[in-house]
């Protein structure tokens, strides 16, 4: 038998080509490879080789960046019985299916089209998630994470991926370069992949925010995350035909205290635009019942508070619009607001 002789009893065929170049051994068990004639083929300079422990390369030489992937996912799957990888279902013969596993850390981040992750090829490692209670050891190439609480997964190239915010968070906990971190965080957000709310959940969750220099990238993602919010926000009222506002203003009594910054303020509507970018950390309970008393002492004063958060804008810009504009409407069958000193923030 040579590497181009078909595993026969079972073709083939309705494998994609990097299915049909790394297999498990138990898959090759199920096409008629025998124990020895596997063995005789992983001999040193024979035709395959082992990738993984019971993961096969069906070819000599360095595996592809997609062989590498595809063969992390089958040695992290979880088996349908001892030995047997999971099947496809039914309609799908072409993907296989890999249960409880999911690239993750860099090599996702890479496959999400980060430009600030090194090429695939050039990773020593390989993330793959899985469930905390699996049986299921690092190897090789590939280092195995676990999680209490798998997340969905998205399929990126045909391959199960972590969610941005996770990936980031499981690549953060390897790097110890501040700018590394720094240079991740800011691209996921500028470049549209997750919100700033969402990075720093997953960081919380990891218990990541006690490192001084992760502490220090989220605080320049935050303002990161807030100025391209203001931008969106800017773009909004002249994109949408809004009436012009007067921008970032505090608020004041005559002769009294300090009402609060705003966003975007319409004086003769008396409707305020406030962006909602806290982000969750132990201090949310508190930062929230601050946001809360606010908005409460203002429209006790008459003023309209709309307020928005960064994916809204980013995700329904119109609505947004739609909602900001109901309220400049609505001004004028209200009680007239209490006269307040605007001031630039």
């Amino acid at each position: 038998m040579t590497h181009n002789t078909p595993v026969s009893p079972r073709p083939l065929r309705h494998l994609s080509e990097v299915h049909r170049r790394v297999l498990t051994a138990a898959q090759l068990r199920s096409h008629g490879v025998s124990a020895a004639e596997l063995s005789d083929q992983c001999r040193t300079g024979g035709p395959w080789q082992l990738l993984l422990p019971q993961v096969v390369l069906l070819h000599p030489g360095p595996p592809t960046s997609e062989e590498r992937l595809h063969g992390a996912l089958l040695y992290a799957s979880r088996e349908s019985a001892p030995g047997v990888p999971a099947q496809p279902t039914a309609g799908e013969p072409h993907r296989p299916v890999y249960a409880e596993a999911m690239i993750t850390g860099l090599a996702a981040l890479t496959l999400y089209g980060f430009s600030s992750t090194p090429p695939l090829l050039s990773l020593d490692r390989v993330d793959v998630l899985v469930p905390r209670l699996r049986r299921l050891r690092s190897s090789g190439y590939v280092r195995v994470l676990r999680t209490s609480g798998l997340p969905t997964p998205r399929a990126v190239t045909g391959l199960p991926v972590a969610p941005v915010p996770r990936a980031l968070a499981d690549a953060v906990a390897e790097l110890t370069d501040a700018d590394a971190v720094r240079r991740l965080l800011t691209e996921a957000v500028r470049g549209g992949h997750c919100e700033p709310a969402a990075v720093v959940r997953e960081l919380t969750q990891a218990k990541l925010l006690t490192r001084p220099h992760v502490v220090d990238a989220v605080d320049s993602l935050l303002a990161e995350g807030r100025s391209i919010a203001e931008d969106r926000l800017y773009r909004m009222v002249t994109e949408h035909g809004l009436p012009d506002p007067v921008w970032n203003v505090d608020l004041r009594l005559p002769g009294g205290p300090h009402l609060g910054g705003l966003d975007a303020y319409w004086p003769d509507q008396a409707v305020a635009v406030e962006l909602d970018t806290r982000a969750p950390r132990q201090d949310e309970d508190a930062l929230w019942s601050e946001y809360a008393r606010k908005r409460e002492h203002l429209e006790r004063l008459g003023i309209t508070v709309v307020y928005i958060t960064p994916r809204k804008l980013r995700e329904s810009t119109e609505q947004q619009a739609a909602v900001v504009r109901t309220a400049l409407m609505a001004s004028g069958d209200r009680d007239p607001a209490a006269y307040v000193v605007v001031l630039p923030r």
